[in-house]
C-alpha cells in the first residue's frame, strides 16, 4: 500500500474515532499519535501529512458539513454513518481546502472513493 494512501487511511480512522467519541478536540493529538504508531509504522515521513489532513478536516468541519448537508438534503449529517462522514469530511477537505498542486482534485476524489 502506498504511503500516502495509508496516511489517508490513518487520517480517516482518526476522524472516525474523533466523531464517534464526541468530537473532543483535546484528545485529538493523542488519537493521531496512537493511530500513527499502531497503523503507520515506517511511514514517519507522512506523519505531518496525516496531522494536516486531520486538523484541517476538523477545523473546517462546520463548512464541510454544510456542503454535505446542501448536497444531500434528505440525509441530515447525524443520519450519515460515522465512517461515511469521516470519508466525506476527508475527501471534501482535500478538494476544498487542500493544496491542489500537491494533491490534484482527481487524486483526492479517487482516494476518497478507494477509502469508501
Amino acid at each position: 500500500m502506498a504511503s500516502r494512501h495509508l496516511a489517508r487511511s490513518i487520517a480517516m480512522q482518526t476522524l472516525f474515532e474523533w466523531d464517534f467519541h464526541g468530537k473532543d478536540i483535546l484528545v485529538l493529538p493523542d488519537m493521531i499519535s496512537r493511530n500513527e504508531r499502531e497503523f503507520g509504522p515506517g511511514i514517519d515521513e507522512e506523519y505531518p501529512f496525516i496531522k494536516q489532513l486531520v486538523s484541517g478536516a476538523v477545523e473546517n468541519s462546520p463548512r464541510i458539513d454544510a456542503v454535505i448537508e446542501k448536497a444531500a438534503p434528505a440525509w441530515p449529517i447525524a443520519q450519515i454513518t460515522s465512517v461515511d462522514r469521516a470519508v466525506l469530511r476527508l475527501g471534501l477537505y482535500e478538494l476544498l481546502f487542500g493544496n491542489h498542486e500537491e494533491v490534484p482534485p482527481k487524486v483526492a476524489i479517487n482516494e476518497a472513493i478507494e477509502l469508501a
